[in-house]
């Protein structure tokens, strides 16, 4: 990977860290979501219409099936990774989300392409376990009273981490393949989800006004932060194998479990770095295999 294409990944990184810490204070849900997407309409409209002119004219069918399919992968892994962090701490959840992707592809490799387990494979399928056994509290954890919550963390990790899977299979296409500009992958992914999360907002509006009166701030901060990070991940696999680059901004986990168990007040800090360490260099190790 070249040195610029590592130094997007590492800023997209800290970004992706940053505004999931403020996302789980939030507490948010499909209103905060719609919120953040109305922001993101107007805080890039200018970028997007200026990506748009020359190109979107001639997209075909496919074109927009790949920005749809984007949206509401983008859109589903949102609203579940909210979910989580009401049912669980970041540090449970994020580790969990971000390393269970590169788990499934392993998985799925063997089972449906029959492809050698080697060495890097399984250590790094093992140190991705080991790793989510000690961000979990380690094995202790799941007998004690909060056993219930981390519970939940995990199995919304989970959950999430499928769908990031599925995500990055979309977009890697999208930019790599079809030829559609980043900003604008991302920019009609938000375009998209409005007709999705506005009638749930006109039926209840009083707890629409409420998401705004209450997280304004919040959503603003997000709707300009995670659409530059993630934006600068697909410009990075422009530049590098996207086999590369999406381990290497998993690095994006232990900034969230050094910052986020100090910031948010989570238990088991150590503990939680050390597994979150071990599921970034379990992505790394398969990412090698």
């Amino acid at each position: 990977m070249s040195p610029l294409a590592l130094s997007l990944v590492l800023v997209a990184a800290a970004l992706h860290a940053t505004w999931n810490i403020v996302a789980k204070r939030t507490g948010g849900g499909a209103h905060f979501v719609l919120l953040g997407a109305i922001f993101v309409l107007v805080l890039y409209a200018p970028a997007g219409a200026w990506a748009a002119w020359p190109s979107v004219g001639s997209w075909t069918a496919r074109t927009w099936g790949l920005v749809l399919g984007s949206g509401l992968a983008h859109l589903a892994y949102f609203l579940v990774l909210l979910k989580g962090y009401r049912a669980a701490d970041l540090t449970v959840v994020y580790p969990v989300a971000r390393g269970t992707g590169p788990i499934v592809t392993c998985v799925g490799a063997v089972i449906v392409l029959a492809e050698p387990l080697g060495a890097r494979t399984v250590a790094g399928a093992g140190a991705i376990a080991v790793g989510v056994v000690l961000v979990s509290g380690g094995l202790r954890s799941f007998g004690t009273a909060d056993g219930a919550r981390v519970r939940a963390g995990v199995a919304w990790g989970l959950a999430t981490g499928l769908l990031i899977s599925v995500y990055t299979v979309i977009d890697g296409y999208a930019v790599k393949v079809a030829g559609i500009e980043p900003i604008l992958l991302d920019y009609f992914g938000n375009v998209l989800r409005l007709p999705f999360l506005l009638p749930a907002a006109l039926v209840d509006r009083a707890g629409f006004r409420a998401t705004v009166r209450d997280h304004w701030r919040a959503a603003l901060f997000i709707a300009l932060v995670s659409p530059l990070g993630y934006v600068l991940v697909l410009y990075a696999a422009r530049l590098a194998p996207l086999s590369h680059v999406a381990p290497a901004r998993e690095v994006s986990m232990l900034f969230a479990a050094l910052f986020g168990g100090t910031l948010l007040g989570e238990r088991d800090r150590g503990l939680r770095l050390v597994g979150a360490a071990c599921v970034t260099c379990g992505v790394i190790l398969l990412a090698s295999a």
